[in-house]
């Protein structure tokens, strides 16, 4: 699935206000207007190029919304001030009392939250359900059902969802196909794939940089307007801003994603690739063991490769807790949730990103406590990155001794 979206972004070109490479940021919560009309109009949302106040628009916010839209290959995108901030939005925005909706059943465990606990006040219901099993989601589809949800590549099981065949069903039905690409950009483009609005948590890849919390939604124009609505837009009434400081630089950072990605792939392919011949239990969709291997290959674009996320389950938690701890003291990288990071980042997903799920459900679904999830940093030596991390599992007995290293 080809879809050029590092070539529209960076032919994406904006002047600053006095000439500068980079755009001017607008360092204002409110505009004002020459005429007392304009501002009405503009309020009524019958003006272009217009500002009222920040929390409906700023020129830094509707810039990296326009990258987004490349980067996703969609008609307009808005950004929030987190990608919880997105997500909500956009439910709250399809649904009302007494709907239901279809989302997968492994997702971060903030929107897993929001879904079973938060929503149900207002009498929204969701089923979670093995979003590779086509046949029981359409199975479970009801007239009052709202939408299908799921993450294009799950957190932190790393399933790979059909987009194609789950977007053939969502128009069977006339309902919409929402996905959150956060561990798959540009290797994976939903919207080509199907998807009618994309989320993005651009805390993550996008910005890369750990140094803010953002979203982003993708879809048409008529959806995005709909979001900012000042009667009955769910983002706008909810006041989910993004500050144009941070739209401003997580811009920036964008521009050097497609490099950033092809890296975090080409690192993370190799440590599973090693890992799972020293007869670790390795999940990656770029292995062919991987029950998505296929799945993901028939959808990505290639150059990018299959994303910078593994996991490794080393058998027990304390296990797991010991082995983060020595990576870290070794500088493999850090003890930390989220990802996209230049250095490596692990957690335990369990007992963190995941936590938000019973420990039932996450037994059901296959989430073990021995499980680390990796966001695989940039390492330059790969190599000397494997060697460092055997060695600490060596020290603890999650590997002998004796593992060949096979090159």
């Amino acid at each position: 699935m080809e879809h050029k979206s590092a070539d529209k972004i960076q032919d994406l070109q904006y002047f600053g206000e006095f000439g500068g490479v980079n755009p001017s940021i607008s360092d204002s919560s409110t505009y004002t207007f020459l005429s007392a009309k304009t501002m009405f109009d503009t309020f009524e949302g019958n003006t272009e190029g217009c500002y009222l106040y920040s929390r409906h628009s700023s020129p830094s916010n509707l810039y990296l919304g326009e990258a987004m839209a490349a980067l996703e290959g969609t008609e307009s995108a808005n950004v929030y001030a987190s990608g919880m901030g997105a997500i909500s939005s956009v439910v709250m925005q399809l649904c009302d009392t007494g709907d239901h909706i279809i989302s997968s059943r492994t997702i971060y465990g903030g929107t897993y939250a929001f879904m079973k606990n938060f929503i149900k006040k207002f009498n929204i219901k969701t089923s979670f359900l093995d979003i590779t099993n086509l046949e029981l989601i359409e199975k479970s589809i009801t007239p009052k059902t709202k939408m299908i949800y799921c993450e294009a590549v799950s957190n932190p099981l790393l399933e790979v969802a059909d987009l194609p065949l789950l977007s053939k069903i969502a128009k069977k039905h006339n309902i919409p196909l929402v996905v959150d690409n956060t561990f798959s950009p540009l290797s994976i483009s939903a919207a080509k794939l199907g998807a009618d609005i994309v989320i993005h948590s651009l805390t993550k890849f996008i910005n890369g940089t750990s140094d803010c919390v953002a979203g982003a939604v993708c879809a048409s124009s008529d959806f995005c307007l709909s979001l900012k609505d000042v009667n009955n837009g769910a983002a706008m009434l909810f006041g989910s801003t993004l500050d144009s400081l941070r739209a401003a630089s997580i811009l920036k950072n964008l521009r050097t994603l497609h490099i950033r990605i092809k890296k975090h792939s080409e690192n993370t392919l190799y440590l599973a690739t090693q890992f799972e011949k020293d007869g670790l239990k390795t999940v990656y969709p770029g292995l062919k063991s991987h029950s998505g291997h296929e799945c993901f290959k028939k959808q990505m674009t290639s150059e990018y490769g299959f994303g910078g996320l593994m996991t490794l389950d080393v058998g027990s938690l304390d296990k797991a807790n010991a082995l983060m701890e020595i990576m870290q003291k070794e500088n493999l990288g850090y003890l930390a949730v989220s990802l996209g990071f230049y250095k490596t980042l692990f957690s335990a997903p369990g007992t963190s990103t995941s936590s938000e799920i019973p420990e039932g459900e996450q037994k059901e679904m296959g989430l073990s406590d021995g499980l680390i999830r990796f966001s695989i940093g940039l390492d330059n030596d790969i190599h000397k990155t494997y060697l460092t991390m055997k060695r600490c599992m060596e020290k603890l007995g999650i590997l002998k001794n004796d593992a060949v290293f096979v090159s």
